[in-house]
């Protein structure tokens, strides 16, 4: 008989488990991996990091989108992945459930046109109305 010691899992641990980790995806914040990989603030004592030192600082959301449409458009790219494409609305909103995406991009999604075939985010990003980047000359 196999012996079970203090760091073993068992069915009730793994539902204890389970639950905290659907909780987690959610809740619409980055869960505890994500939070390892996010840039850390300066401490307290320390001096604010600058990213160009005695410079000012341009740029920011490409011209001819918002900062929301980025924000969107970036959450949309992470949830589908690179290996979607072509995909139809039923595809991209199947994706979306899989990959346990937020409420608000499934909504989002599902204003796409039926009949449609998107190359890209981009594509998807356009044909939600956000900004797109004008390419530069």
């Amino acid at each position: 008989m196999a012996e079970h010691g203090k760091d073993k899992v068992g069915p009730l641990r793994d539902d204890e488990l389970k639950k905290r980790t659907q909780r987690e995806i959610r809740a619409d914040r980055a869960t505890p991996v994500e939070e390892d990989r996010e840039p850390q603030p300066s401490g307290e004592d320390q001096p604010v990091a600058e990213r160009a030192p005695d410079t000012g600082l341009t740029g920011g959301t490409p011209s001819g989108m918002t900062a929301e449409d980025v924000r969107s458009r970036s959450e949309l790219a992470r949830y589908l992945g690179r290996d979607l494409y072509p995909a139809d609305r039923g595809t991209v909103l199947e994706t979306l459930r899989d990959n346990n995406a937020p409420d608000r991009l499934v909504s989002l999604a599902a204003r796409l046109p039926e009949g449609e075939s998107y190359r890209n985010v981009q594509d998807i990003a356009r044909a939600l109305g956000f900004g797109v980047e004008d390419h530069r000359s």
